[in-house]
C-alpha cells in the first residue's frame, strides 16, 4: 500500500498532463466532422497502453470505430482481469454555457474538488475514469504488483450506442476470455463515502417525427385550419405521463421489477440530503413519479424523458409560419427484465396510434440496451470494496444507477462472467452537460485503488 501511494505521489504530475493531452482531443463519436479525431484518440490509446507495459497492443477494425485492445499475460493459472472502457465524448453543445473550451482543458479549484479539477468534455465521462486504468497497471508493472493477467478493451462508440462492440466481442470471445471485467465508466456517493454500482438501467432512445402539411404556411391564412405539426407534437408527449407521472404506454410497466420493502430500505440507508440535492440543481421543488424518493425514481424506477425537441422558425425575431413537421429525440431509461426492444415496439405503436387526424407520425430507433444488476456477494463485488475501504477508511456502499452502459449485460450474455463497475466520479461532475469536470483527489485515488482491486481478486480466487 505505501509503495502504490509512494508512486502515485511521485508521479502525479505526469498522470495528470497525460490526461490533459488525451482530453484535448475532440473525440465526438456522433458528429462525422470528428472521425478523423476519433481515430487519433485510438492511436494515442495504444501508445499509452504499450508505454504502460502491456505485451501486446493493437486496433482492431471494426465496422465503425476502431476498438484499442491490448494484454499482459504472466500465467496461465492466474486469473484474468479484462479493463473495458470508451475513448469516445459527447458533443459539447451549447457551447456558450462552457466556461473555458470543453477541449482546452483546465484545472480549477471549486468547493467540492479543493484540490482542484479538470474541465474538459470527456475529464469524467469517461477518458479520465479510463485513462486511471492504464496507469494503474503502469504503477503494478513499474513496481512488481501486477498479481494477475489483464486484458484491455477500450472502444470509441459507448456515447453512439456501442454498435461495433456487439460485433467484435461475438467475434472474439476466445481472446476476450476473462475471469471479471473491470469499468469504471459511474460514480461514487461522496469523496468520503464511496459506494459500487450494483445495477444500471438499460435504455430505449428514438426520434419522432410527426408532418402536417406538405410547406410551411402562412399562420394568419391557414392557423386554426389545419393541424399544426408542433402543437401535435407537444400534446402527443404531454400525454405520456399521467397526473401521478407514471408512463401512460400500455405493456410499459408490464415486466417492471418490483423491489421489496426490505430492499428499499436498504437503499434509503446511503447518505443523502433533498436541500442539498435541490441546491445543487438550483431547483425549488423534486419532480417524479408518485410514491417513490427521489433515489428510487433516479435508479429503480423507469422513465421517460424528451431530449430534443425541435421544429419552425427559431432564428432572431418573428416569421409567422406553421412548420410542416415538427421533431423530438425521446429516451427511456429501463430497470432490469424490461426488454428494451419489446419497449421501442410499445413506444413505436402507441406514438403512432394517438396521432390525430391531419398529421402523419414516424418513429425512429436509434440505439438500446438491457439494465443489469450484479450481486454482492461474489469475489469481484468483494475485491472492489475491500479496495476501496483501504484507501477510503470505509466500507463503500452498493447502489443502484440511474445510468445504462448496454454493453455490460452484452459481457454477461457473450462473455459468461460478471461485470464490476469501479466508478470515481461524482454526481455533480456534469457529465454530458457544459463545464464537465473531473477531481484531482478522484483521479489519482483511483490510480490508487485499482491496483487493491487486482491483489484482492486474485487472492479471492485462489
Amino acid at each position: 500500500m505505501n509503495t502504490i501511494k509512494s508512486y502515485v505521489e511521485t508521479h502525479k504530475n505526469r498522470f495528470i498532463d497525460e490526461l490533459i493531452e488525451l482530453l484535448k482531443i475532440p473525440s465526438i463519436s456522433a458528429d462525422p466532422a470528428y472521425t478523423q479525431d476519433v481515430i487519433d484518440t485510438s492511436t494515442a490509446i495504444k501508445n499509452s497502453l504499450e508505454k504502460a507495459g502491456c505485451d501486446h497492443v493493437e486496433i482492431c477494425e471494426t465496422p465503425g470505430y476502431p476498438i484499442v485492445y491490448g494484454h499482459k499475460h504472466i500465467s496461465d493459472h492466474l486469473p484474468t482481469v479484462l479493463v473495458y472502457g470508451h475513448y469516445d465524448v459527447q458533443p459539447p453543445d451549447p457551447l456558450d454555457l462552457w466556461e473555458s473550451g470543453p477541449f482546452e482543458p483546465i484545472i480549477k479549484k471549486t468547493e467540492i474538488h479543493p484540490e482542484g479539477a479538470i474541465f474538459a468534455r470527456g475529464a469524467c465521462d469517461d477518458k479520465g475514469q479510463m485513462y486511471m486504468h492504464v496507469k494503474a497497471l503502469e504503477l503494478m508493472n513499474a513496481t512488481g504488483q501486477l498479481p494477475c493477467n489483464v486484458k484491455f478493451m477500450i472502444e470509441g462508440e459507448e456515447e453512439v450506442g456501442s454498435e461495433s462492440l456487439a460485433w467484435f466481442v461475438e467475434r472474439n470471445q476466445e481472446k476476450l476470455a476473462n475471469d471479471v471485467i473491470l469499468i469504471s465508466d459511474t460514480g461514487m456517493i461522496s469523496n468520503t463515502q464511496p459506494s459500487i454500482t450494483t445495477g444500471l438501467r438499460g435504455l430505449s432512445y428514438v426520434e419522432v417525427e410527426v408532418t402536417g402539411p406538405n410547406r410551411d404556411l402562412h399562420s394568419g391564412l391557414y392557423g386554426g385550419a389545419v393541424a399544426n405539426p408542433i402543437n401535435i407534437l407537444t400534446k402527443m408527449i404531454a400525454s405520456l405521463h399521467d397526473e401521478n407521472n407514471r408512463i401512460t404506454i400500455p405493456g410499459f410497466y408490464d415486466k417492471v421489477e418490483e423491489l421489496s420493502t426490505e430492499e428499499r430500505a436498504e437503499m434509503a440507508k446511503a447518505p443523502f440530503s433533498l436541500e442539498e440535492y435541490k441546491r445543487a440543481l438550483d431547483i425549488d421543488a423534486v419532480y417524479g413519479e408518485a410514491g417513490y424518493s427521489t433515489n428510487e425514481r433516479n435508479s429503480i424506477r423507469p422513465t421517460l424523458d424528451v431530449n430534443g425537441i425541435w421544429g419552425g422558425y427559431t432564428g432572431e425575431g418573428a416569421k409567422t409560419v406553421i412548420a410542416s413537421k415538427a421533431y423530438a429525440k425521446i429516451s427511456m431509461r429501463l430497470v432490469p427484465n424490461q426488454n428494451w426492444k419489446e419497449i421501442t415496439e410499445l413506444f413505436k405503436n402507441h406514438f403512432e396510434s394517438i396521432a390525430p387526424a391531419g398529421v402523419k407520425v414516424k418513429v425512429k430507433p436509434h440505439h438500446g440496451g438491457q439494465g443489469y444488476v450484479t450481486p454482492i456477494d461474489n469475489i469481484g463485488y468483494q475485491a472492489a470494496s475491500k479496495a476501496y475501504e483501504d484507501t477510503f477508511g470505509v466500507t463503500p456502499i452498493p447502489q443502484r444507477s440511474g445510468g445504462s452502459i448496454p454493453i455490460v449485460a452484452l459481457f454477461e450474455k457473450e462473455l459468461k462472467s460478471k461485470t464490476i463497475l469501479m466508478g470515481f466520479g461524482l454526481n455533480s461532475d456534469a457529465i454530458h452537460s457544459p463545464n464537465e469536470h473531473f477531481g484531482i483527489f478522484n483521479y489519482l485515488k483511483g490510480i490508487e485503488t485499482i491496483p487493491l482491486f487486482y491483489k484482492y481478486f486474485t487472492e479471492l480466487s485462489k
